[in-house]
């Protein structure tokens, strides 16, 4: 084994390793509370570079929801044996970081009152992980609706069929529509949607849910003629697929005499979808925190519609607003 190069470990070679690693140095006295950091800290947190950086000029910087953790468990390292990290969001403009600082522990590491660390900007990292979990979290929650929408509309058919063949006839044909409208969930691979009609695309997700007997038609859609691009097309779905749902569940559609009518009108650049719901189940506006399926409704609509959502919980049925900018449905 060939013996150790010292020049190879020279200052200047660890700064340039050091640099090309993307880690930011700091030092912390303990004592005095200053913080002395090398140009990439100076860098990384957007302030002037200073000899005198107290941890109150860093403080500032990071986001209010993590300050108080971030100054409690810098406090407490100096109590911790061992390597600790820390993961904590800064706020630079209008842009948030996720910063991980690393160190030693244990008052026995220092250096006439110095505590040594680095910095490493881990926004990527984060943010993978965020999605990561957003995923998961969407995917258990279209899993826990489908089964909920499976039951439901085992007891659609059962109210019209009158032979066990012919509910499981009609079964089957919801659950094979269901499975195409489901297909409009999820965007092709290759981007090989084609646009649609937003009148027949809200038909096709709500109709699964249509009673084929005595209360036939019960599910009316009335909107302007116009086209709906592949990803405008899937978050649509998304929303229809959530709203029908919740009715299913609660709404209109739970009930053998419930009617739901979604209607539509143009103004410019803003299009007014309303979807109202009559003679279901008593409503009553929900209590506590909004649900995940809520939350991503919202999402979807403000996020990919440049639009909002509205909801009213009257007592004869819950109606809802959705203002969608009509240029987005083409994308």
């Amino acid at each position: 084994m060939p013996a150790p190069n010292p020049s190879a470990w020279s200052a200047t070679a660890l700064r340039r390793a050091i640099g090309a690693a993307g880690v930011a140095l700091w030092s912390w006295n303990v004592q005095t509370n200053a913080f002395s950091m090398d140009e990439r800290g100076f860098e990384l947190w957007a302030v002037p570079q200073s000899d005198n950086v107290k941890f109150e000029d860093l403080s500032a910087r990071i986001h209010p929801a993590d300050r108080d953790r971030v100054r409690a468990a810098f406090t407490a390292t100096r109590a911790i044996i061992g390597a600790y990290e820390i993961d904590f969001r800064i706020i630079i403009g209008e842009e948030i970081r996720w910063i991980s600082a690393r160190g030693i522990g244990d008052d026995s590491a220092l250096h006439e009152n110095l505590a040594y660390g680095i910095f490493l900007d881990v926004t990527g990292r984060k943010q993978a992980e965020e999605g990561h979990e957003l995923l998961a979290g969407e995917m258990s929650h279209r899993v826990k609706n489908l089964l909920a929408i499976a039951a439901g509309l085992t007891q659609i058919s059962s109210r019209s069929a009158t032979t066990a063949k012919e509910m499981a006839v009609e079964l089957t044909g919801r659950l094979a529509a269901l499975g195409r409208a489901h297909d409009l969930v999820r965007p092709l691979p290759g981007h090989q949607g084609r646009a649609a009609l937003l009148g027949d695309l809200i038909s096709i997700l709500l109709s699964p849910y249509e009673d084929k007997g005595a209360f036939s038609r019960r599910i009316r859609v009335a909107v302007p003629r116009m086209g709906v691009g592949e990803v405008a097309a899937t978050t649509i779905a998304l929303i229809i697929h959530e709203l029908a749902t919740n009715s299913l569940k609660y709404g209109a559609l739970f009930s053998e005499a419930g009617t739901l009518d979604v209607s539509g009108s143009l103004d410019d650049d803003n299009l007014k979808i309303v979807w109202i719901e009559r003679g279901g189940p008593s409503v009553e506006p929900p209590n506590g925190a909004e649900g995940y399926g809520s939350r991503l409704v919202v999402r979807s609509v403000s996020g990919q519609l440049g639009g909002s959502i509205n909801y009213d919980w009257s007592a004869e049925g819950v109606v809802v607003t959705l203002m969608i900018k009509a240029s987005k449905l083409a994308t």
